[in-house]
């Protein structure tokens, strides 16, 4: 039997799991166009991902309009569109997101080894749910904290901590694995080791600028 490395391994969802920024562009969209609004490029959408669906709304609205960005966090607009949103993505989410290459397999052979294995994620928990169903991740998971789980989200370590706790691990047998600044400080924060992928949403900076334990390219790299 393989030694293990780690005993809890956390994993965001969006950019490391499940390419998802397609069908999420496509929603902002669907939801700009409701309004009457100009659409947004993937590009965009891709460097808004992280902070959850409101900051993403926040960023799109104040782009396509000429509101500054605190104006937009108050506007009544805004308030209309965060329900015209959530009916969009219940619609698209699943049509044109994908797992990356050796998610499963990596994610099974962990599980294989005893490896606890946990989301940490601040998407909300009703989409949350929905990915990991359509892409059949739901049993390979142990724990899921989503970005309204708790009362606070990613950078705030309160997800990695309720984990810890919950399956008795100490963070120096803990791995956070994740695509973004936002997975770096959150481990930082919780004293964990994070490992970064490149292909991920990171705000469009480069990955290595987050200064993470190790950046790995390959989903599949987890199993040695």
């Amino acid at each position: 039997m393989s030694v293990r490395a780690f005993d809890l391994i956390l994993f965001d969802l969006d950019g490391t799991l499940v390419e998802t920024a397609p069908e999420i562009m496509d929603a902002v969209n669907d939801t700009l166009g409701w309004f009457d609004l100009p659409l947004v490029s993937q590009q965009q959408v891709n460097d808004w991902i992280g902070h959850g669906t409101l900051e993403l709304l926040v960023q799109a609205l104040a782009d396509r309009s000429a509101m500054p960005v605190e104006q937009v966090r108050t506007s009544e607009l805004l308030r209309q569109m965060v329900p015209v949103y959530d009916g969009f993505y219940k619609q698209r989410c699943g049509t044109r997101s994908h797992l990356y290459p050796h998610v499963r397999e990596t994610l099974h052979a962990l599980r294989a080894r005893g490896v606890k294995l946990a989301v940490v994620t601040n998407k909300e928990s009703r989409y949350t749910q929905v990915v990991l169903e359509v892409h059949q991740l739901d049993p390979l998971f142990d724990a899921v904290v989503s970005g309204d789980t708790l009362a606070t989200k990613k950078p705030n370590p309160s997800g990695v901590a309720q984990c810890l706790a919950q399956f008795g691990v100490p963070p120096e047998r803990t791995l956070f694995v994740g695509d973004s600044s936002i997975d770096a400080a959150t481990a930082r924060n919780a004293g964990v080791l994070v490992w970064l992928l490149p292909y991920g949403y990171n705000m469009g900076q480069p990955i290595e600028a987050c200064a993470p334990d190790r950046v790995i390219a390959d989903f599949s790299i987890l199993l040695n």
